[in-house]
């Protein structure tokens, strides 16, 4: 049953109603994603058991219109962009230019880092800013590793550089765009594409000090628990297999490293039943050697994803044993892609989904203990294969197939999804340490990968395609061609954002159905003050600024831009610097995940929750306010 009421109760109830929902998201008492769903159906409720009629006898607030939100082109083409990310990510597309950043030494990185945010900077005022930004993120999250940055103090500030950014032109924002399409159809000639370019740059400038300077020092660390339970830098032993084809055959070993892998070291080579140990002085790599080394995991799983037969499995080994024995040439057999086992196998990893690493640790009461991994067969009884060992304080140079577990040994594994699952839930004699578990990422598609990368940026920036519709044809052409299966397309969708954006956007189309923005709007500007230019325009600023990050920038340009002109047109001031106002204060999308695109998009990479932004983004808005003061008083002369 619905009741007819007042009005003014729909604006009230949406007035309160936001107050409310920003002290739980931004005091993280609830979960994001309780505190949005329970605040959409608080509106449902009030749209639909006190409807606000339009005066023909329809809804403003059913519920088709309140969760139109969850189908916005903007939050489609923000999920739709994770997605071409995790295929990146699962293809190591990015692999080549990420380890060039890695090698480059820490004063070069730290130049590296600066001339990538002044970049994004620059050139986000002459294109939409969503795709550097996509760039960015992965060659950033590089540079953190080398200069051992947490990424939570490097993605907000590069999201914030790129709206910033987009204050200095015509198109380097769609509100900017808004803004102006309002003043032709108010009567009044549009921007011309460097209108507020002096008064913008001088904006970015003063809050690219406070991102480059200040804003680091104020985000969270939030990379020290990801650290402790995933310590890439522990070294396991494994196995190499040259083979016929193998990139490594003919290669010198100087200081026990090779060109081609040069972050793993040599620590015994058998060849034809004899060892060779290091130093290797005038030692070239032959076909059939089996090199026993130490590397880090990061290091294996790049060899997984590029030279996967490198890595000898316990099978090959276990018949290299035997027919060295008996006196056989070992390795015609020994090819894993000959192996029948190691095709059932990869019937049923391709069954399965893409190879999964992970890291076991064998505890005291295990009964693998003081039994090799030979003994074991470990592939047989687990239905993975045993890729390296880790063991503290050992120097190891053997075969890690003849070594004999003991308590606290980690083993590095590789299998298909189900088998770690299993390995996980079925057996008391290992524990699958927390965290350890990534897909190997499948080299072979990183050229379509790439491609598709390419072409989904080309055509969004380039304005071929809108960022909606290139990103999502992008999403699909990753799943057509393999780059990622459904498992992980699902996977890259973060409920956070899509909750929360759904949720906000419905509470935004509240306030304006039911007046409450207007309400808020008309206090302001009936105060005394405001009949003076000056003080009307850093009013209008800062009330705008607040606006934008409650519903979004182009709603706001959409809401502010008439009462902008029309306040100008009663106080005898000049209406474009009030439009311009308008646009700058648009732009200050900085307080809220929501605000703006790219604030989401480094919400996943960053850690971030929605207090995050509050803390960041309302001293820059502050800021920005107070230069803006500066400006409307001796560059607009008002």
């Amino acid at each position: 049953m619905s009741f007819i009421i007042d009005p003014a109760f729909h604006m009230w109830f949406a007035i309160i109603l936001t107050v409310v929902a920003f002290y739980f998201f931004s005091s993280d008492k609830l979960p994001l994603e309780v505190t949005a769903v329970s605040l959409l159906t608080a509106l449902l409720l009030l749209g639909s058991i006190f409807p606000l009629d339009d005066g023909y006898g329809n809804n403003l607030l059913n519920a088709k219109h309140l969760l139109m939100g969850f189908a916005n082109p903007s939050l489609i083409a923000v999920l739709a962009l994770l997605v071409i990310g995790q295929a990146m990510v699962q293809t190591a597309a990015l692999t080549p230019i990420t380890k060039s950043f890695l090698r480059l030494k820490n004063k070069m990185a730290y130049v590296g880092l600066i001339s990538i945010f002044i970049f994004v900077l620059v050139v986000s005022a002459f294109m939409n800013n969503t795709p550097l930004v996509i760039i960015a993120i992965p060659v950033l999250q590089a540079l953190a590793m080398r200069l051992d940055i947490p990424d939570s103090r490097l993605m907000i500030p590069l999201s914030y550089i790129a709206i910033l950014g987009g204050m200095m032109t015509l198109v380097g924002s769609s509100t900017n765009m808004l803004v102006s399409t309002a003043l032709l159809d108010l009567g009044y000639e549009g921007f011309s594409f460097f209108e507020f370019t002096i008064p913008g740059a001088i904006l970015a400038g003063v809050g690219a000090i406070y991102v480059f300077f200040i804003l680091p020092r104020i985000l969270p660390n939030r990379s020290s628990m990801s650290k402790d339970l995933e310590d890439t830098d522990k070294t396991f032993i494994a196995e190499l297999d040259i083979k016929t084809e193998s990139k490594l055959i003919g290669q010198a070993c100087p200081d026990g490293h090779f060109g081609k892998l040069p972050e793993i070291t040599v620590r015994l080579v058998q060849r034809q039943g004899h060892l060779i140990l290091p130093p290797f002085e005038d030692y070239q790599v032959e076909e059939r050697d089996i090199m026993i080394v130490a590397a880090t995991r990061q290091d294996l799983m790049d060899l997984l994803s590029t030279h996967p037969g490198f890595l000898l499995s316990e099978k090959a080994e276990a018949d290299t044993d035997i027919e060295e024995a008996n006196g056989i040439n070992s390795y015609e057999d020994a090819d894993l892609d000959e192996s029948t086992d190691k095709k059932k196998a990869a019937q049923e990893t391709e069954e399965e989904g893409t190879h999964v690493l992970a890291e076991i640790m064998v505890p005291p009461t295990s009964r693998i203990v003081d039994q090799s991994i030979k003994q074991i067969d470990f592939e047989k009884s687990f239905g993975c294969m045993v890729l390296g060992i880790q063991r503290k304080a050992r120097i190891i140079r053997r075969r890690i197939n003849q070594m004999r577990l003991e308590a606290g040994d980690v083993l590095l594994i590789t299998g298909d999804h189900s088998s770690i699952e299993k390995l996980r839930e079925d057996t008391e004699d290992v524990i699958v340490m927390s965290g350890s578990r990534r897909d190997i990422p499948d080299g072979k598609k990183a050229p379509y990968a790439a491609l598709i990368f390419l072409a989904t940026i080309i055509s969004a920036a380039t304005g071929m395609l809108s960022i909606t519709v290139a990103s999502v044809t992008g999403a699909v052409a990753m799943m057509i061609f393999g780059c990622l299966n459904v498992r992980q397309m699902m996977r890259a969708f973060d409920s956070k954002i899509y909750f929360l954006v759904g949720s906000a956007l419905a509470l935004g189309v509240t306030l304006q159905e039911t007046g409450g923005a207007v309400f808020i709007a008309d206090i302001l500007l009936s105060l005394p003050i405001i009949h003076d230019p000056f003080y009307a325009a850093i009013l209008l600023f800062i009330l705008i600024a607040i606006a934008t990050n409650l519903l979004t920038n182009n709603a706001c340009a959409i809401l502010f831009t008439p009462i902008a002109l029309n306040l100008a047109t009663e106080i005898g001031a000049d209406p474009m610097v009030f439009a311009i106002t308008v646009v700058f204060a648009t732009n200050c999308s900085f307080a809220s995940p929501i605000g703006y695109q790219t604030n989401l998009l480094v919400m996943g990479p960053g850690h971030y929750r929605f207090k995050d932004f509050i803390k960041a983004g309302v001293p820059l808005i502050l800021i920005l306010w107070v230069a803006y003061c500066f400006i409307a008083k001796y560059y607009f002369h008002l």
